[in-house]
């Protein structure tokens, strides 16, 4: 997967970048009609009340890791499992905007509840309020299959990108104070990211030399079916 930024944003070095969600939310509505409905974003950098801005405001669910600090909270028993108080696996099952609800149920496989001695009094399927914890619940729970895979295949992809401004371009060894030569220098980096990209699409494939000797299927030449 190629990344390339869709706008870059020069702030004071005494900005958070925690404080650009809001912002990038309000550019991506005025200038495209559009703003991402899910954020992976950096755990140290955003706050619960930026979380609870995107989800309330605006209907964008951020999902983070959960910082070394934080603690866990029902129904949760790790980072990325949530259980019943008798022990049961629980699955996310939907989030209810109306009353602001997270709604986790059993799956259809579990075998625990069939001699759970709390089955007759279950009040299944659970619900939790995702404003108790923005990072847990929110819009997508922290546990779900959405996030897990938010923050194991697509957050991973961003590190790279950042290190080849940082670093390839030189980025990181510069300081800037002057407001012009930092937005041509950020023109340039966003062009040299931009043209990798371009230069990948545009190069052509390369044939196999042994293209010949791979294995095909053979036709056989029959009739069609009548």
């Amino acid at each position: 997967m190629t990344l390339a930024p869709l706008v870059s944003g020069i702030t004071p070095a005494n900005v958070a970048e925690g404080g650009l969600l809001l912002p990038s939310l309000r550019w991506g509505r005025r200038q495209l009609g559009w703003w991402p409905g899910l954020v992976a974003a950096d755990m140290g950098y955003l706050s619960a009340e930026s979380k609870q801005a995107a989800r309330v405001g605006w209907q964008t669910a951020v999902v983070t890791q959960l910082r070394a600090d934080m603690k866990l909270l029902p129904p949760y028993v790790s980072a990325d499992r949530v259980a019943c108080p008798q022990g049961q696996r629980l699955e996310w099952w939907e989030f209810e905007p109306e009353s602001g609800q997270q709604w986790f149920r059993a799956p259809e496989t579990a075998a625990f509840c069939a001699c759970c001695g709390e089955a007759s009094a279950c009040p299944r399927p659970f619900s939790y309020a995702a404003a108790r914890h923005e990072t847990l619940l929110g819009l997508l729970p922290l546990a779900s299959r959405v996030s897990q895979r938010l923050l194991q295949q697509v957050r991973p992809r961003i590190e790279p990108a950042q290190s080849f401004e940082k670093n390839q371009l030189g980025l990181g060894q510069m300081f800037f104070n002057s407001l012009r030569l930092t937005g041509q220098m950020s023109l340039w980096g966003d062009r040299a990211v931009l043209l990798r990209p371009m230069a990948w699409l545009d190069t052509p494939t390369e044939a196999s030399l042994l293209a010949g000797l791979h294995a095909r299927q053979l036709e056989l030449g029959l009739p069609p079916e009548k």
